[in-house]
């Protein structure tokens, strides 16, 4: 697709993409999205934050006087974009995680998330999962009707969010008839910003406790539990799936063999000589690549500063060294034994691989041995980016008639 905004960055262009996409189920407004991006200077984290937090604090506040007044349709619709915009105000400042903007926005983002979920009918319910002597936060979205009902529970990635999930296919499995819960794991907003948990690539020690937590619902049939996953999800999802026998379907959005393929990409290094490198006690040759890489790339300065954010790591180096463990390589795969979707976006921003390197959905696709489907997005369907940003109701769509075949 081509990038019609920010030509000379493609990171600013994708995260603008993604709140376009965001239109689909609420989250956003075309002529909002335009006029913020129209005060944004190109690579300046600053002026990105300045811009899209001037339209979070100007949409919540039209939210809360048409709560005031009464006009509860009018205030949920505008808390649930108010909360896109703040997290999209806070998004590029993590290489500094003590900057007070950070906590500021992020604040202000789960505030009108809950605004909105408790303008919803029925009301969108937070939950706390108890977790490791702490807890992860999550959202369970109820269907209508009597009886144990199918359930998809899902999570985002490398970045995203519980609530962002919400457009991500929680309001659309909600309207199919499945219960759904969203949830944030270690290394994921709520769990990093409050409980200072970084990510761990055992997922399916993640996902244990998130099923521990639906079992005592009677609600929730326990023979038809989905899990679904986007992004660096695409390989945190099957990973629990290997270990996890109660995970009736598993979907990777979009499939990810091993993460670590999308700075091999970037990184003039194989697998081998990347994982030799990162995790030495001191290269300085390997930092100023990686230094000049930054200055190269702003994919990979993105992704650096987040990256040690998220691993909790005190070096970019030292993220790459933990980022390599997030793989299924070793028969991880292979153990898999429930229904898979892979997901694949034709033009990939991360996971696309090159000519010398596969593209991850397909890496994965080869090795599953259980029941498989590939599911390709075009640049036809306007769905070529990294999720299907760009073409969110399209692929719900697709996804939720492939479970519906699959769970009936």
């Amino acid at each position: 697709m081509k990038q019609l905004l920010f030509p000379e960055d493609v990171q600013f262009w994708y995260e603008t993409l993604r709140l376009f996409g965001h239109t689909s189920y609420g989250g956003s407004e075309f002529g909002e999205i335009l006029s913020t991006s129209e005060k944004i200077t190109v690579g300046d984290y600053d002026s990105w934050h300045d811009a899209w937090l001037a339209t979070a604090e100007r949409v919540a506040a039209e939210a809360a006087r048409s709560l005031e007044a009464g006009h509860e349709v009018s205030a949920r619709d505008g808390y649930l974009r108010a909360a896109t915009y703040y997290r999209s105000a806070e998004f590029f400042l993590h290489g500094n995680p003590d900057d007070p903007r950070v906590e500021y926005a992020y604040t202000r983002n789960v505030e009108c998330f809950h605004a909105a979920a408790a303008l919803y009918t029925p009301a969108i319910e937070s939950v706390e999962i108890p977790y490791e002597g702490t807890v992860l936060r999550g959202y369970f979205y109820r269907a209508a009707g009597e009886g144990p009902k199918p359930t998809m529970v899902m999570h985002n990635g490398f970045d995203g969010s519980a609530e962002e999930m919400h457009f991500f296919g929680a309001l659309a499995g909600q309207e199919r008839g499945y219960h759904v819960l969203t949830f944030d794991g270690p290394g994921q907003p709520s769990a990093i910003h409050r409980e200072k948990l970084p990510f761990r690539p055992d997922w399916e020690n993640v996902v244990g406790p998130v099923l521990d937590f639906l079992a005592g619902n009677p609600a929730v049939d326990p023979a038809r539990i989905a899990l679904l996953g986007i992004s660096l999800g695409g390989m945190l999802a099957p990973r629990a799936a290997a270990f996890e026998p109660r995970i009736a379907a598993v979907i990777a959005v979009d499939g990810v063999y091993d993460a670590t393929g999308s700075f091999v990409s970037a990184l003039p290094f194989g697998r081998e000589e990347l994982e030799r490198r990162a995790r030495a006690e001191h290269d300085a040759e390997f930092d100023a690549i990686l230094a000049a890489g930054r200055e190269a790339s702003p994919v990979l300065r993105w992704a650096c500063d987040q990256g040690r954010y998220v691993m909790g790591a005190a070096s970019d180096r030292e993220f790459l060294g933990k980022y390599l463990d997030y793989h299924l390589r070793d028969g991880v795969a292979e153990r898999i034994t429930c229904p898979t979707l892979v997901c694949s976006a034709e033009e990939d921003l991360f996971f696309a691989g090159d000519g010398e390197n596969q593209a991850e959905p397909e890496a994965l696709f080869e090795h599953l041995t259980c029941e498989k489907t590939l599911m390709t997005f075009t640049v036809d369907e306007g769905a070529d980016a990294h999720c299907h940003v760009g073409a969110q109701r399209l692929a719900m769509s697709r996804i939720y008639d492939w479970l519906a075949e699959v769970l009936r």
